[in-house]
Parts: structure tokens; C-alpha cells; sequence
């Protein structure tokens, strides 16, 4: 199959990461090859390409600071935004390649991280459930709740996720955190007509 840009990103995407380094090396898609490196264990190559564009592109910036914290030598810090963009897309994106050692070297850094951006530990309880991980995302999510309890969403996840187990009673216990927060957060009304309806 010939490639091209959109068929090479949806490869990278699907976990079939076969011939797109190659194609984004040479059509000059380095912020693409940076994400194939890291699947090939390249890191000082990811690291290379991200800081071609550090200086022009938020993503290429935290690509790099990505890779610090792959290498455990991180020197630089991320912003907030940068941490609420692509903190879960590149966990989830190295969990799907099973990367478990990057995974595990990132989140060590979640409390310092979480100086930066509070929300940081319900991204990565977020991502963990997502992944099918699930007493590592409610750990995370635990950690959250600890410090950021008036987060709607945070409520949302856990009564979502004893949903998902029929697990009856905790999911109506988080519905109610969730709307004491906030009484018009849409997902958990719907949740709680969903969990009426199957009672």
C-alpha cells in the first residue's frame, strides 16, 4: 500500500507504526517521526526532531519536554495548557504501544506536575480507565479528589466508571457529588436517566 499523509497518521494511530517513519522522515512531517521514534525506543532521534520546531510550535515544545521526562531529565517546565492538551493523548498513545516503562517514568513526575497544572492526576486516572488500567486510574483519580474536590468532571469519572460495574450505589453517591458541584453538568444527567432506566 502506497502511503500518504493521512493513511501514515492513521497506521501511527492504529498501533501499525510499519513504514511511517520512513514516509514522515522524508516528506518532512518531523513532529509525525518524532512519535515514531519514540515507538522505535529513539528517543535522542524524538527528542532531535521535536526541537527542530520548539521554538515555533507548542506541540514540537512539548515534545521535548516529553522526551525529558522519558529520559527522567527533564530542564525544562511545561505550561498549563500544554499539560491539559497533550499530557492523556501521549499516555494513551504510548500505553497503546505498551511503552510502560515511559508511562511509569512520566507519571512520577505527577505531584511536581500538578504544581503546574492541578488537574494533571485526573488526566492520568482519565487515561488509565480509558486503557482498561483501571485500579491505577482510580488511584489517580483518588489522588485528584484529595485536593480538587469541586470538579465536576472528576465526580463525572468516578459515577461513570461504578456505572460501568453496575456497581448501583456509588454511582448515584457521585452523581450526587458530581450535581452538587455543578447541577446542570449534562453527562451526569444523562447518566443518572441512563442508570433510572435500567433500574
Amino acid at each position: 500500500m502506497e502511503l500518504n499523509y493521512k493513511i501514515a497518521k492513521n497506521k501511527l494511530l492504529a498501533s501499525d507504526p510499519e513504514g511511517c517513519r520512513q514516509f514522515f522522515e522524508q516528506n518532512g512531517y518531523l513532529l509525525e517521526a518524532a512519535y515514531c521514534c519514540l515507538v522505535d525506543d529513539d528517543i535522542t532521534n524524538a527528542k532531535e526532531f521535536f526541537a527542530r520546531y520548539a521554538q515555533k510550535d507548542i506541540r514540537a515544545n512539548w515534545g521535548v519536554f516529553l522526551c525529558g521526562l522519558i529520559d527522567k531529565k527533564v530542564s525544562t517546565y511545561p505550561s498549563y495548557f500544554q499539560l491539559r492538551n497533550f499530557l492523556e493523548i501521549d499516555l494513551n498513545f504510548l500505553m497503546k504501544y505498551y511503552k510502560g516503562e515511559y508511562v511509569e517514568n512520566i507519571i512520577k513526575y505527577s505531584d511536581w506536575l500538578c504544581t503546574i497544572n492541578p488537574e494533571v492526576h485526573k488526566y492520568i486516572g482519565r487515561v488509565f480507565l480509558k486503557c482498561g488500567y483501571e485500579q491505577e486510574g482510580l488511584y489517580f483519580l483518588k489522588q485528584a479528589e484529595d485536593y480538587f474536590y469541586n470538579d465536576p468532571e472528576l465526580h463525572y469519572l468516578f459515577a461513570e466508571y461504578y456505572f460501568s460495574k453496575k456497581e448501583t450505589e456509588n454511582t448515584i453517591k457521585y452523581i450526587g457529588k458530581c450535581l452538587g458541584v455543578l447541577p446542570g453538568y449534562f453527562p451526569a444527567i444523562n447518566l443518572q436517566r441512563k442508570l433510572k432506566s435500567d433500574c
